[in-house]
Parts: C-alpha cells; sequence; structure tokens
C-alpha cells in the first residue's frame, strides 16, 4: 500500500516580486488557506516559517518567488521556489551554520516543521516544510482577520488571534525571531508599509536594529517600548498612519518589551553565573602556587582577555612601586605597555597613600586607559592591579565588580605566598640548626647522609643531600669525633612536628653531644637524656633513638658500640653485598622512668657500611602496601661495596620511586661506611 492521501481543502499559488511587500502577501496567502481548511491551530507556525523562507527568497536571494500553499484535512504544505541561476549546489541538504545567510530559517523550519526538503530544477531551487495538526488535538475555533487591510477599526477577537503566539511556541523560539514574529503580526494588523524595532541595552554599544520588516522608509509613528532602565527601544512604524496604528502598537510594545526583559534576565543570569564560575576557577589556580613570582605571573594571564585588552601588576617595595607582571592580548603592544605602566607607578604609589581609597578604584595616571584597583589583604595594601579596557567599549559596571573580587582573591593569594616563603624561611634556620653543619671526615671512616622533611617538594635536579620543607620535622641525625678520636653518630625520630619538635629534638641532640664529649657510656648518655625529657613539660616530648660510638682499630677495621631507644635497627650492608640487621630493642626516651638499652658490638671491615635510618623509610606508602625492611634490603644491595653517598642515595632514590604520593612522614637516611684510606 502507498502512503495514505487526504483530499486538497484549500490552496494558492501565487508569483512574489523581490521587494519587502512579498512576505506579508506571502503570509496573507497562508492565512486565508488555513482559515478555508479549518486548520487554525496551524497558523502560528505556518506563518512563521513562511516568513522567514520568503524572506530569504526575495530580500537575501533578490529573486522573484514562487510560493505555493495547499492544505488538507490534516496539516498544510508550503513551498517556496526561488530562480537563482546557477547549478546545483551539492551542498544544499546539509544543515546550514546558524551564522550562514539563511541558515537561522532552516533550522527554525527543522526544529517545527512536521517534514521538510529541497527539490532542484533548472529554473531553481525549492524549499518545502509540511506542518500536521497533532491527531489527538481538537482544532480550536480561531478567526482570522480579513485579508483585505483597508478595514478602517480591526476585529478585537481578530486582533487577539494575531497578536497572540502559543506558550509552547513562544518558548521554542529566540528572543530576536519571538520579536520579528511580533512585528510581522503588527504589520499584518496595521498594513503599514513597513516597521522595525530599535533597542539599545544601556551598555555603550549604542542602539541597534532587533527586527525589520516591510519597506521602512519614512518613519510615521515611533512607540517607546516599556523597558527598565537603561535599557531603552522603540517600535517604528512606516506609511500613512490610521487611528488604530497606535492602541495596536503600543500592545505589541508591550509584548515585545516583555519577551526582551525575559531573555535580558536569562542572559543576565547566565553571565553571572558564567563570573561566579570564573572566579570560582581563579581562585582555586591562585590557591595551588605558593611561590610568590608564580602567582605574580599568574594573575595578569587570568584577567586577559575575560576582563580586559591588558593587565599588570604592580608591587610594592621598600620605598616604591614596581611593576611585577604584565600580559596584553596584543604581544606587539607589551614593550610600549611597559614603558608606559613603568613611567605611571609613581602616581599609583602615590594614589595608594592618599587617605579612602584601600578597597575602591584608585585614579588612573594620565595616558593610561584602565580600572586600578589595591591589592590588600589582611589590612594591608601589597600592591596595584590594572586592566586596560576593552577595545570597542569601556567596562560595565558588573566587570568592575569581578575586577574587585579578583584583585581580592589575587591580594590573599599573594600574601599566603609571602607567608610561605616567611615560614619557609624560619623553617630553613631551625633546621639548619637541627642539622649538623657538616659531617666528619676523617680517614677510614666515611658519612653520607639524606633528609627529606614531610612538607620538601624535591625539585628534579636537586641533587644529593638534606632537603628543606616548610614546617621542622621531628627527624634528625648527626655525627662528631670525640677527644679520643672515637667518633659518635646518632639518628632519631622526636614526637610531633613543628616549633614543639623543634625544641625537643635541640634538647635531645644537644645532650647526646654533651654526654659522648663527655666520655660517658652511650647508656648512661641515654638515661640522663631521659631524666631530662621527662623533667620538661608537655606529655608529647619523647624520642627514638639509635646511636652508636665507632672505634678504628686499624686500616680498614671498624668497631660499632649500638644502643637502641626503640628505634629501627640499621642494617649491616658487607661489601660482598650480604646484610643482617643489627643492635638490639631497647624501650624510647621520655616515656617511662627508666630506660633500658642493651648495647651491641658490631665490626666492619673495608667497604662494609651501616645504614640508619627512621620510620619514615619503612612507613612510606603506596596504597596498603609499606615499603618494609626487606625493600630496604634489596634497594641497598647493589650498592654494595661502593660509597657512602652511593649507599645512601640509591636508598632514598628507591623509596621516593616507591609511590607517587608524597611523603606523609620524614625521612632521615645516614650511612657510616669502614675505607680502607681517605677516599669516599
Amino acid at each position: 500500500m502507498g502512503p495514505v492521501t487526504y483530499p486538497e481543502r484549500a490552496a494558492r499559488r501565487l508569483r512574489l516580486p523581490a521587494d519587502d511587500r512579498s512576505p506579508a502577501a506571502a503570509r496573507a496567502a497562508v492565512r486565508a488557506v488555513l482559515t478555508e481548511a479549518g486548520l487554525a491551530e496551524l497558523l502560528d507556525e505556518t506563518l512563521l516559517l513562511t516568513t522567514e523562507l520568503a524572506t530569504n527568497g526575495v530580500v537575501h536571494a533578490g529573486t522573484d518567488i514562487n510560493l505555493t500553499v495547499a492544505a488538507d484535512s490534516i496539516g498544510v504544505r508550503v513551498t517556496v521556489t526561488d530562480y537563482r541561476s546557477g547549478g546545483i549546489d551539492p551542498m544544499d541538504m546539509a544543515m546550514p551554520e546558524v551564522t550562514a545567510e539563511g541558515g537561522r530559517g532552516l533550522l527554525l523550519v527543522d526544529r517545527f516543521a512536521s517534514s521538510w526538503g529541497t527539490t532542484h530544477d533548472a529554473t531553481g531551487k525549492s524549499i518545502w516544510f509540511r506542518i500536521d495538526r497533532d491527531p489527538d488535538a481538537r482544532p480550536a475555533p480561531r478567526p482570522a482577520p480579513d485579508a483585505d487591510h483597508e478595514t478602517a477599526q480591526p476585529d478585537l477577537v481578530q486582533l487577539a488571534a494575531l497578536l497572540t503566539i502559543a506558550p509552547a511556541l513562544q518558548s521554542r523560539l529566540p528572543v530576536d525571531q519571538l520579536v520579528t514574529e511580533l512585528l510581522a503580526r503588527c504589520h499584518d494588523a496595521t498594513a503599514a508599509a513597513g516597521g522595525a524595532i530599535e533597542y539599545d541595552a544601556g551598555d555603550g554599544t549604542g542602539a541597534q536594529i532587533l527586527a525589520k520588516f516591510g519597506d521602512v522608509g519614512a518613519i510615521t509613528l515611533a512607540v517607546p517600548l516599556p523597558l527598565t532602565a537603561p535599557a531603552t527601544g522603540k517600535l517604528l512604524l512606516a506609511g500613512e498612519p490610521r487611528p488604530s496604528w497606535r492602541p495596536l502598537a503600543e500592545l505589541v510594545a508591550e509584548r515585545i518589551a516583555l519577551a526582551v526583559q525575559i531573555d535580558r534576565m536569562r542572559i543576565d543570569e547566565q553571565r553571572r553565573s558564567g563570573w561566579l564560575t570564573y572566579l570560582a576557577e581563579a581562585g582555586e589556580l591562585l590557591a595551588h602556587s605558593l611561590e610568590e613570582h608564580l602567582t605574580v605571573a599568574l594573575i595578569p594571564q587570568l584577567v586577559v582577555p575575560q576582563l580586559g585588552r591588558w593587565a599588570a601588576v604592580h608591587l610594592t617595595g621598600d620605598q616604591d612601586l614596581r611593576l611585577a607582571a604584565l600580559t596584553h592580548a596584543e604581544e606587539s603592544e607589551l614593550e610600549q605597555l611597559r614603558r608606559r605602566l613603568e613611567d605611571a607607578a609613581p602616581a599609583l604609589a602615590g594614589a595608594l597613600t592618599t587617605d579612602g581609597w584601600t578597597g575602591m578604584e584608585l585614579p588612573v595616571p594620565r595616558g593610561l586607559d584602565c580600572i586600578a584597583v589595591p591589592l590588600s589583604a589582611r589590612g594591608s595594601t601589597i600592591g596595584v592591579l590594572t586592566v586596560g579596557r576593552h577595545v570597542e567599549r569601556r567596562h560595565s559596571s558588573e566587570e568592575r565588580a569581578v575586577v574587585a573580587d579578583l584583585a581580592k582573591r589575587s591580594a590573599l593569594a599573594l600574601d599566603n605566598a609571602r607567608i610561605h616563603a616567611e615560614r619557609q624561611a624560619v623553617a630553613n634556620e631551625l633546621q639548619a640548626a637541627l642539622m649538623p653543619g657538616s659531617l666528619p671526615d676523617v680517614p677510614g671512616v666515611s658519612f653520607a647522609a639524606e633528609y627529606l622533611p614531610a612538607t620538601a617538594r624535591r625539585l628534579p635536579g636537586s641533587g644529593p643531600g638534606p632537603a628543606i620543607g616548610t614546617e621542622v620535622g621531628g627527624d634528625f641525625y648527626d655525627a662528631t669525633e670525640l677527644a679520643d678520636h672515637r667518633l659518635w653518630v646518632a639518628i632519631g625520630d622526636v614526637c610531633g612536628k613543628g616549633a614543639q619538635a623543634a625544641a625537643v629534638t635541640g634538647v635531645v641532640r644537644d645532650v647526646l653531644r654533651v654526654m659522648a664529649r663527655d666520655g660517658r657510656p652511650l647508656p648512661r648518655a641515654l638515661e640522663l637524656l631521659n631524666s631530662t625529657l621527662l623533667e620538661q613539660p608537655g606529655d608529647m616530648r619523647y624520642a627514638t633513638i639509635a646511636s652508636a660510638l665507632l672505634d678504628r682499630e686499624g686500616p680498614g677495621a671498624l668497631t660499632a658500640t649500638l644502643c637502641l631507644s626503640g628505634h629501627e635497627r640499621p642494617l649491616l650492608l658487607r661489601a660482598d653485598g650480604e646484610t643482617a640487621w643489627v643492635g638490639k630493642e631497647g624501650t624510647a626516651v621520655g616515656l617511662f622512668p627508666e630506660v633500658k638499652v642493651n648495647p651491641e658490638v658490631v665490626r666492619l671491615g673495608v667497604g662494609d657500611a651501616l645504614v640508619f635510618f627512621t620510620d619514615g623509610v619503612t612507613e612510606r606508602r603506596d596504597g596498603p602496601a609499606m615499603f618494609g625492611h626487606d625493600r630496604i634490603a634489596r634497594s641497598v644491595r647493589e650498592a654494595a661495596g661502593k660509597s657512602a653517598r652511593t649507599v645512601a642515595t640509591a636508598l632514598l632514590e628507591a623509596v621516593e620511586a616507591f609511590s607517587p604520593e608524597s611523603p606523609r612522614d620524614d625521612i632521615a637516611i645516614l650511612v657510616v661506611r669502614c675505607d680502607a684510606d681517605r677516599e669516599q
């Protein structure tokens, strides 16, 4: 069976010239056919699409058009044929770009038509569409106005039908198309020669034409659109005015103003949401940087091009204001801008010292077309953010508010970076004071150490040796030569971090050093240290310590007397790669009135090494897995017989490579190696 067909109820076929009156004639033909066929409920969509296709034909193509309108019992088919010369464009069936000429019309056809298509022949191109009534919907009676526009007083029912757009259709139309349709209906009702909608958003861009219909020649009636300030607008009609024009135009103006206001509110809400997202993302980027020079360089990059054509940051110095960073949308203008900003620095500095400007825009120096906002955080002003205006317009009040907000976030990020730098400097000084300035350089024994605080960020290529973090850790190591030519070494882990841990670390290190230099045996030295810590205020002042006294018994021979106070057992790495865990467990210092330690003597030959470490090594995590003791032995075995530095570096590299995460605890490593001579 073929497709079901329905008998034709009404039809119109006419040729229209390429002038501004043809779209109105096409609309009149469509209205007549639909009224005759009893399909008044299809008027809105059919008139909208007919207007688009007819306008594209006579305005954009610039040719005469043929219009065919045919209605049956369930729908209407409209065909518009233009007479462009030339061959068939193979791309005509593709959906057009929204910005292409006539592209919006086909997008509307695709959205509202039940079906549509194009045909080509030797005379031109035809675009057709069909709109069918909803099979479940009853046809609503809808009187249509007489096609003859010479009626002196239009019927009010007819006008209601003309000027009312169904809510379902209205919600699906973009505002410019909705305004165009309302203007076209006003044109239908008034029979004016033409009309236009003029709109000025009040943002400095000036008035623009939102919609135009027919021949807009001499304007004979201008009705203001009732818009909220600062926006203004007018409905303009051309032709010989009639008494009914003004009330009709005022009614249409109200509906157009309502549509424009709703769209403006939607756009404003989208823009506000966009600015909130922008500020949130900018704040997140600023929060990730704790280096002042990186933060300063980032700020102008965040501003351009969203908020201006260029941006710059001046920072306060000891006695002046210096240009710290800038960027420009046009790189070729960067150097000229730099000179102007450097020249403007004294004026900006003077504005900062003027009472009453903090947190507000500063007066802009002559020669700069921009806005300037102080960078203030925690009650102090640390600089100025300047943002150049856009090419085509000045900054809106909303953009100025965003710049002020971004300036506050930027100032806080800069202040945080400065606090971080100061804190890091303090940590550097404290950590340096708690670590030995250098390890002993004596014949027959070599030393190497690695230290990585949990807060440290080790940079590639930074080389071996201690790293410094932003917080003083609780791990320490020490080594010194005694008066009797023996050597004393220690490594430990103090409870906690920060200033409290630094204080305890200082006590532990100094007491042990004094006791060792005084010739006290290690067990006695640890007992005295235990008593000292118990006398300190607070409950969390304890430490685990591994210490040893080293005796050089002759060339290539070294004896170590080990005492462990709650600390990890060191690893004895033989020159041939054999390994053994040495030392006997004892109690940590600072916990109990009595401390028990069990000294153990370990003998080292040439190439043998003792590897001391803290629990940051064994407890380094990769998910649920820990580095552990077995990996320590495997990590250093390949470095057996090599220098103390090689052994220490091999272990640290293995620990760092074990997990992509930053260390959760401090890592300290101390290696003591028995050498045959002074070679390290």
